[in-house]
């Protein structure tokens, strides 16, 4: 992924040159990491550029701001309509969006309230995270040793990005070590989320993912799985998960705004299932590529086309 750097950048309200788009290295989320933040994609659907789900991932970065005290000083409605102007000013038909909320530049120390919360907006063209094939062929993952964070250490709640220092680790291990992706255990040793993305097994047809006390990130993509499943007819459980059930599950796959819906075909060396994308695995994907494609009703009504506006 690389990028465009021509494009155009919301900061502050102001539309700016993706070179001007810039902060002081005394800014308090450089040294604390005090930020929170979205991913979210817009599809080239065949009615036209749709951003998936924005109102639910700006609510969700709202919520993260409240949860660590960082009142960031525009409406939902405002922050919406900026990711709009985002998308059109430069010209995208699909892309990946960040909007992200910071603490700036004003005083060090851990205390952050006297630094000033900047709010940034940016767009570029990004493909799948974990490469096409990985969709139909499935990726290959490992257990991690890095768990995720106790609920009374980190709020897993919140896309903070100080919580994503724990997905380093476990990313770079699981790259280290072969694999393409870490699955993280919680705090009681259950399984949790990928670095970046929730998990589902299959076994005996029903659909089981963790539920969110098992520190993960309520994913707005899982969430939007779990109500496509229910809708074809898949029995769906959010139940804690051992890790052995991994092991023993007829299919594996990961959601997230990145990842989408990508199928696992190992975990730890253990071939899941078929050893690629299985029946209800596709299944789930072609469902919910029909949505956000524009192909099937959004009677959920989670795309805002572009074109059209809020």
């Amino acid at each position: 992924m690389t990028f465009d750097e021509s494009g155009k950048i919301w900061f502050n309200g102001k539309i700016v040159d993706w070179k001007d788009a810039n902060l002081h290295v005394l800014s308090h989320v450089v040294h604390y990491g005090s930020s929170v933040f979205e991913g979210i994609r817009c599809y080239n659907t065949i009615k036209g550029p749709a951003i998936f789900r924005l109102r639910e991932h700006i609510q969700r970065l709202k919520n993260s701001g409240k949860i660590y005290r960082m009142d960031i000083p525009y409406s939902v409605e405002d922050l919406c309509k900026a990711v709009v102007d985002t998308v059109k000013i430069n010209k995208l038909k699909k892309c990946y969006i960040r909007p992200i909320a910071f603490r700036g530049y004003g005083e060090l120390g851990v205390y952050p309230m006297n630094c000033p919360v900047e709010t940034v907006i940016a767009a570029w063209p990004w493909g799948k995270y974990l490469g096409e094939e990985a969709l139909e062929d499935g990726v290959d993952v490992g257990v991690s040793s890095w768990r995720r964070m106790a609920p009374d250490t980190m709020p897993n709640m919140a896309k903070a990005a100080s919580n994503y220092m724990n997905s380093q680790l476990a990313k770079m291990e699981s790259i280290t070590n072969g694999y393409d992706e870490g699955i993280m255990l919680d705090y009681q040793g259950m399984v949790s989320e990928g670095s970046g993305e929730n998990i589902f097994i299959v076994l005996d047809g029903v659909l089981y993912t963790p539920p969110l006390s098992s520190s993960l990130l309520s994913g707005l993509t899982r969430d939007a799985v779990i109500t496509v499943a229910e809708e074809i007819g898949l029995e769906v459980r959010q139940e804690q998960i051992p890790r052995e059930m991994l092991y023993i599950s007829d299919e594996v796959f990961l959601t997230g705004t990145a990842a989408e819906v990508t199928p696992v075909r190992s975990v730890d060396k253990i071939v899941v299932g078929i050893g690629c994308r299985g029946e209800i695995t596709k299944k789930v994907q072609e469902a919910f590529f029909k949505v956000v494609n524009g192909e099937d009703d959004d009677k959920n009504r989670w795309l805002t086309f572009v074109n059209v506006g809020l």
